[in-house]
């Protein structure tokens, strides 16, 4: 959990996350026109404006959770979508499923959390929605919110493998072994 305290870790772990949930909402996009899904209260009418990207950056900038709480709410997503298969992540209910499952990790891992209605403020919601949106999460999860020691390190060694794929490849520079080697290089480029 030490490397979660980097600062140069989460932003990676939101790219990498909000690229992912992405491809799931796009894939499932797609089959949503080929089958039906059950409609639910994550659901909105429209997709919102705001990428899943800037999304989870507000939620990660203004919520104040510990980084571990984005880790147990992507446990928690996954918990809910293979516990509730009628209700696959999709670009109509992302939004709503991200900033719940982030509230309720918050509110199971830290000592000190945001209320509902500030929850509802960063996601851009009314409280009474927070609420429900909350009490369906949990029902859908079957109250099931305990995350062992070893689901957690499962978890984080997969984001962490991933998240490093996305640093750039250092590229070393060519050093010559001595000054004549040098001079010798410089003359065969200049021909």
């Amino acid at each position: 959990m030490a490397e979660l305290e980097n600062p140069e870790v989460m932003p990676k772990l939101i790219a990498f996350l909000s690229s992912l949930l992405e491809r799931v909402a796009e894939t499932n996009d797609l089959s949503r026109r080929i089958q039906t899904q059950k409609i639910s209260v994550f659901h909105g009418i429209t997709r919102p404006t705001i990428s899943i990207h800037n999304y989870l950056e507000r939620i990660f900038k203004y919520a104040n959770c510990s980084p571990s709480c984005f880790v147990v709410a992507y446990v928690y997503l996954d918990r809910f979508t293979h516990l509730q298969p009628s209700l696959p992540i999709t670009s109509f209910n992302l939004h709503r499923l991200l900033i719940t499952s982030v509230m309720v990790s918050a509110k199971f891992l830290d000592d000190i959390y945001y209320n509902n209605a500030y929850y509802a403020k960063i996601g851009g919601i009314g409280t009474a929605e927070m609420n429900f949106l909350e009490l369906d999460f949990l029902f859908g999860l079957g109250f099931d919110l305990n995350v062992t020691p070893n689901t957690f390190h499962a978890y984080l060694s997969y984001l962490h493998k991933e998240t490093m794929l996305l640093q750039p490849i250092p590229v070393r520079p060519v050093i010559a072994f001595n000054e004549e080697e040098s001079s010798h290089q410089q003359q065969q480029l200049a021909v």
